[in-house]
């Protein structure tokens, strides 16, 4: 096997599991799939229409190690979602403006183009289109 698999899943893991849970609510516009207290952590799942998985844990007090995300530190640097064009980046930024998500500008590059924005934990996502 040389070919690196499609990412099947997404999991982060955030501090307040309501603060989260109305804030993906309201990105993907759209209550989640699974939402499960399995015991040693909670987990609440989004599945996007090409089938990949986007879900945040939660773990209870006295397991969770308390601290924002921080691309800075190894671990996550940030989650690209991908977008058909640079017009739909466009559209993100407006939809983003419309639910009062702070993000950055429009970044073009050779390899191509990302809006990147944070969620309540400061977990840095990006819509992502590569180049025409």
């Amino acid at each position: 096997m040389s070919t690196i698999p499609d990412i099947a899943h997404v999991a982060v893991t955030v501090t307040d599991y309501n603060v989260s849970l109305a804030w993906y609510t309201k990105l993907f516009d759209r209550a989640p799939d699974l939402d499960e207290d399995t015991g040693p952590f909670r987990h609440t799942i989004w599945v996007q229409p090409n089938g990949q998985l986007f879900a945040f844990h939660t773990f209870p007090a006295g397991v969770f190690k308390p601290g924002r995300s921080d691309e800075l530190t190894p671990g996550l640097d940030h989650i690209g979602f991908m977008v058909s064009s640079r017009s739909d980046l466009e559209v993100w930024a407006k939809r983003l403006d419309d639910l009062g998500i702070e993000h950055g500008k429009i970044v073009d590059a050779s390899y191509g183009s990302g809006l990147a924005f944070r969620d309540p934990d400061n977990i840095q996502l990006e819509f992502f289109t590569p180049p025409a």
